[in-house]
């Protein structure tokens, strides 16, 4: 995934919409979506409507991923907490909700409901107070989002939705367009072009991470299921042409068992062309090792979104992975399980970016504060110090805003 590549075309995007606002949007909405919109914002009606024409087996899938979502965010969430440095002297560390966010929701390939809950939930557990949520306008709903982005709007919600999608729904919730007002924080997966976009707006406002197109890394020995493998790199592959599928395994059998059952599995799909595009892309293949230790040293390095552990004592090697988006161990415990109902979140970093970066979760829609308080008395016992480091520093007025303070007057 080259972002680099693509900010040639998104940046005037940006400029147009951070300059003619609405107008900016709505013409951008009917070259890429071939929608013509003059209001961008989603009836409340609309999303009602959705939530009651929703298959009940739907509803009651997202309900449950919402009630486990919700469990592991609540207990994420942390307390405030006063240390005292000295006596009469205290710093406090305090967690913040964030003022207003902007959660995108990507609705082009795929119309990924699923990432309306992992956006949302640790939002509104976290206590932030306004939510704006866009995805693209689709031409086969009345140039509104998919009905069923819609419903899971209306069962968690959220009132303030818009039907804005790539590049410009970036650039919205950033400057502000029409209706929308700008955001302090966007997040949600997409694209290259919205990854591109909040690689370009961060500094205007924050961004969870580059989450952009999907990837897979399967860490195996010969104990691993074949099918079970291949099943997982296609479910990742399904999302995007520019999905990247990796195995990486110290046996050369297992990976002919996999190129043998991918041959199989994948004609079997409905989305063929864009599987295949995925898996014999540059960006997938195998990666054949001398054994487990280097195979752990080849997942670190490649940093994935997602890494399957199907090995035996697969806990063990799990322990010993630094860098991952998240992490599945054994065979039971498949990607596809994350990106709905494990109760874990699926909003995560991309193209090598966990070494650095985290998924989506309820400290992510909060800041940290330090508050800072001291008596006379313990200003006194430290000045001298802070007066000398302002001296090496050659800043001599922070010295004297300590010295006003504590020279006897």
């Amino acid at each position: 995934m080259d972002v680099a590549a693509t900010l040639a075309v998104v940046e005037p995007i940006i400029a147009a919409v951070r300059e003619r606002g609405l107008e900016a949007v709505c013409e951008f909405s009917a070259r890429f979506d071939s929608v013509e919109q003059t209001d961008i914002r989603v009836p409340v009606e609309a999303t009602q409507a959705a939530l009651e024409a929703l298959d009940p087996a739907v509803r009651a899938a997202l309900e449950e991923s919402i009630r486990r979502l919700r469990i592991t965010s609540e207990a994420e969430l942390e307390a405030d907490v006063t240390t005292e440095v000295v006596p009469g002297g205290t710093v406090t560390q305090r967690l913040v909700p964030i003022d207003r966010v902007g959660l995108y929701v990507p609705g082009g390939i795929a119309p990924l409901v699923s990432s309306v809950l992992m956006n949302v939930v640790p939002a509104q557990v976290a206590g932030v107070g306004s939510i704006a949520l866009t995805s693209s306008p689709q031409v086969d709903n009345d140039g509104l989002p998919h009905p069923t982005i819609l419903a899971a709007c209306a069962l968690l919600g959220v009132e303030e939705v818009y039907a804005v999608g790539g590049a410009q729904a970036i650039a919205m919730l950033a400057h502000g367009a029409g209706p929308c007002r700008p955001v302090d924080l966007v997040t949600g997966p997409g694209g290259i072009f919205t990854v591109s976009a909040k690689r370009l707006v961060k500094g205007v406002v924050g961004i969870d991470s580059e989450a952009g197109p999907t990837e897979i890394a399967v860490l195996a020995d010969a104990s691993a299921d074949p099918a079970f493998v291949a099943a997982d790199l296609v479910s990742q592959a399904e999302h995007d042409p520019l999905a990247a599928s990796v195995l990486v395994t110290d046996s050369e059998s297992l990976a002919d068992d996999v190129v043998a059952e991918l041959d199989k599995q994948v004609s079997a799909t409905r989305h063929v062309e864009r599987i295949r595009t995925a898996l014999t892309g540059p960006q997938s293949g195998i990666v054949l090792v001398d054994d487990l230790e280097q195979g752990l040293e080849v997942v670190n390095a490649y940093a994935a979104e997602h890494l399957s552990i199907q090995t035996e004592d697969a806990a063990a090697w799990a322990r010993r992975v630094s860098n991952g988006g998240a992490v599945f161990v054994g065979p039971w415990s498949p990607v596809s399980l994350g990106d709905y109902c494990a109760g874990s979140n699926h909003v995560l970093p991309t193209g090598g970016c966990a070494c650095h970066s985290s998924g989506l979760s309820v400290r992510s829609f909060r800041t940290s504060v330090h508050v800072i308080e001291y008596t006379r008395e313990a200003l006194s016992d430290v000045a001298a110090h802070v007066v000398s480091l302002a001296n090496a520093e050659d800043l001599p007025g922070h010295g004297a805003a300590i010295d006003v303070r504590t020279q006897a007057r």
